[in-house]
């Protein structure tokens, strides 16, 4: 069975980020595998605008079928190019998409968020 790979998207501050690292750097510095992924947003209107609706149907569909390039998840989605073009380089530069070449993928089984309250 494949092991089921999940994102955490915490919302947070610059210094929630240099902990998580410095917890991953001192756990592999002492020979433990670190197998984590975090997309960290700065605040939650940036993540609820990067994780639109369109932008998680898109998602979801990379999840199960992948696909050749931007064109052809444009033609599966029925959506015009130009918008999912502009929704794959977002997804793509905050790390919730991979490219490779042209291929798409979303590896991911689950995107786990986690909102501080207590940021300042």
């Amino acid at each position: 069975m494949k092991k089921s790979t999940k994102v955490q998207v915490p919302v947070g501050s610059l210094q929630d980020m240099a902990n998580r690292f410095t917890h991953a750097w001192n756990l592999a510095s002492k020979g433990i595998e670190v197998n984590e992924t975090n997309v960290t947003f700065l605040d939650i209107q940036t993540m609820l605008d990067t994780l639109s609706p369109r932008r998680s149907d898109l998602l979801k569909y990379l999840r199960k079928n992948g696909a050749n390039n931007i064109k052809a998840l444009a033609l599966a989605l029925g959506r015009d190019y130009k918008n999912v073009h502009n929704d794959v380089t977002v997804l793509i530069s905050v790390g919730l998409l991979l490219q490779d070449g042209r291929k798409l993928s979303a590896p991911w089984d689950e995107l786990s968020t986690h909102v501080s309250l207590k940021m300042a």
